[in-house]
């Protein structure tokens, strides 16, 4: 089972990692470098066949078990071995190619990432695509209907036409327990989080997957974010050129199987103010904006009998800096950041089961330079 946002319990099909591991959802993020071989051995538990297909990997062979739609399959108590080579950096998808329209509703799905020879903080081959920090963002949606009736044996009449979800994830969470930690005592089978944190000046490498049936429009709020890849394969006119071809947006359109890798930048450029709070006499900071430095802030705050105070406001418009705030406001904001909310743009999508907040939404947080991102 999983537990969504709202305290709901969902039943899931999921891969574990090994016959000792614990399932979860979505699967394990399978970390490749270039050129690596991948074999993986698939034993199948449930009572009907399962496979895995991996979009994007090329020459891929398949052992054991039997012939299925797509791949060979693992049958109810059977295995299926699946071997190929890494040959493409980038950012995949793998998912059952069984049943498929049931079995990755059910949570048969997860991603693969490949790194590049150049390097692990390389996207890819070409040096534009060199990144100080990266996220997966990989989004997901759920009809709890469909998961009630297989709970109860009821899985053969299952109407795929009448899908309508009611719940939608990021990494198997929705909001707000994808700002969890990471592998949280308290979300089992759901291990993966995503809160996105930088320091001004760095670039983030975004890895945006669709494994969901509709499409997810994800916005990334505080600037654009420039579209280097899709599905794996860099956006190059003629190879050797790097990302010539990039797209700059301010959101994501994560189709159905669809891989997305964006570089995503800030520094506070043209807010008009100095976002550090200097006079024009100290010494800048880090990646700090120069036509903004000493810039005053241009409106008086108001006090604290006329303003309201968000969960995340530090009380402070100064990134890094922290004020007093009124009793009774919750000090969420630990370090003085800029805090952005990324989510879907489909507005229905951010919530659970129709109660807001929820759904595909998170929060990513500009860090004053002198605190440290693990």
């Amino acid at each position: 089972f999983i537990t969504t946002g709202d305290g709901n319990r969902v039943l899931i099909w999921g891969f574990a990692n090994g016959q000792d591991g614990t399932v979860q959802y979505p699967g394990p993020t399978l970390i490749l470098e270039e050129g690596q071989e991948v074999t993986i051995t698939l034993t199948n538990e449930l009572d009907e066949p399962a496979s895995i297909v991996f979009p994007g990997q090329v020459r891929v062979t398949a052992t054991g078990g039997k012939v299925g739609l797509l791949t060979r399959e693992a049958p109810p108590g059977g295995t299926v071995v699946y071997h190929f080579t890494a040959e493409h950096p980038g950012t995949f998808l793998y998912h059952s190619g069984s049943n498929p329209s049931l079995q990755v509703e059910m949570g048969l799905f997860g991603a693969i990432i490949v790194r590049p020879q150049m390097g692990d903080n390389y996207a890819y081959n070409s040096e534009e695509t060199k990144f100080d920090r990266e996220y997966l963002f990989l989004l997901s949606d759920m009809d709890v209907r469909i998961h009630e009736r297989v709970a109860f044996g009821l899985k053969d009449t299952v109407d795929n036409t009448t899908f309508f979800p009611t719940y939608w994830f990021i990494n198997g969470r929705n909001a707000p327990d994808t700002m969890s930690p990471a592998f949280a005592s308290w979300l089992p089978t759901q291990p993966y989080n995503c809160l996105p944190r930088m320091h001004p000046g760095e670039k983030m490498l975004m890895r945006v997957i669709g494994a969901g049936r509709d499409l997810h429009p994800y916005h990334c709020h505080g600037n654009n974010a420039y579209v280097i890849a899709r599905d794996g394969r860099l956006l190059e006119s003629a190879p050797g050129k790097g990302p010539d071809m990039k797209v700059s947006m301010f959101t994501i359109p994560a189709a159905p199987g669809q891989t997305v890798d964006a570089i995503f930048e800030w520094t506070g450029a043209n807010l008009g103010w100095d976002i550090y709070g200097h006079a024009k006499s100290d010494p800048m900071e880090p990646n700090e904006y120069a036509p903004d430095h000493g810039k005053p802030f241009p409106v008086t705050i108001p006090g604290p009998d006329d303003i309201a105070y968000g969960d995340f406001y530090s009380g402070s418009p100064f990134l890094g800096n922290s004020e007093p705030v009124p009793p009774g406001i919750p000090r969420l904001n630990q370090n003085g950041g800029f805090f952005y909310m990324w989510h879907s743009h489909n507005e229905k999508e951010m919530v659970n089961y129709g109660i807001f907040p929820g759904g595909i939404m998170t929060m990513m947080i500009i860090e004053h330079p002198s605190v440290p991102i693990e």
